[in-house]
């Protein structure tokens, strides 16, 4: 019999949420995210690890942290790292939950796909602001006149605006920034870019979507949503409380 001892795999939202809710109940937690980034947002006494991971390396870690629960609370288009986790924790015979990003109502146009998206962006003329993020960037490179056209707002990093003129893109529109964003910032953003269309992710409201919807509206953007996959899993409150009743019961 053993105590609970929970891995939390964590994007920037709900896994520092996650963490500050087992540190503040005496809740045994170590917490892996890939970025140096999302390790400085944890809150301390926390143990962090920091590093991308595959299948193998998420084994090792659950293996050697002796961790008996594993919580997804990696970002909802993280789709490698999901499928990642779950076959480590199958394997490691560890119990999986997947925390689900509140949902909120899409606006405008949407696409299901990268290239559904890039294939709608084809048919507009305008500027873009896209808020998909650097992973996106080279499908996002296929529009016509991308470099012309789009604006990215992407986290600071080292070496990220050169990685964008890497690309394509010009590395006079690339916007560093921490979100999430206000309505005002991303106004700001949209009248630098002359944006006519936005790009975003359904991201919720942890990720800031009602703030460019409404900014968009209010600009008079057309807003292009790339939606997520339905996913099985459990909102970050009865998460909570399946940590209560876990860490009540030895394991």
């Amino acid at each position: 019999m053993s105590e609970l001892k929970a891995m939390i795999f964590g994007g920037t939202t709900e896994g520092r949420l996650l963490a500050e809710f087992c540190r503040d109940n005496g809740i045994i937690c170590e917490v892996s995210v890939t970025t140096e980034y999302g390790a400085s947002l944890l809150p301390q006494g926390v143990t962090v690890h920091s590093g991308k991971l595959d299948c193998g390396g998420m084994r090792g870690l659950l293996a050697e942290s002796g961790c008996n629960f594993a919580v997804d609370a990696t970002h909802p288009y993280a789709r490698e790292a999901t499928a990642n986790i779950i076959s480590a924790c199958r394997a490691e015979n560890i119990p999986y939950r997947r925390l689900l990003r509140e949902v909120v109502p899409v606006r405008g146009m949407t696409a299901d796909s990268m290239e559904q998206l890039v294939e709608i962006l084809g048919r507009h003329d305008g500027n873009i602001l896209c808020t998909l993020g650097s992973k996106a960037l080279p499908e996002l490179a296929a529009v016509k006149n991308a470099r012309e056209r789009i604006w990215v707002r992407v986290l600071p990093a080292e070496g990220i605006k050169e990685y964008c003129e890497s690309l394509g893109f010009d590395k006079t529109k690339v916007i560093c920034g921490k979100g999430p964003f206000s309505v005002e910032e991303n106004l700001r953003h949209l009248e630098a870019a002359h944006a006519e269309i936005l790009v975003t992710k359904e991201s919720g409201a942890a990720g800031g979507y009602p703030k460019k919807a409404e900014a968009a509206e209010k600009y008079g953007a057309m807003l292009l949503t790339l939606t997520r996959a339905d996913e099985d899993g459990a909102t970050l409150s009865e998460i909570k409380s399946e940590l209560l009743r876990r860490r009540n019961v030895k394991i």
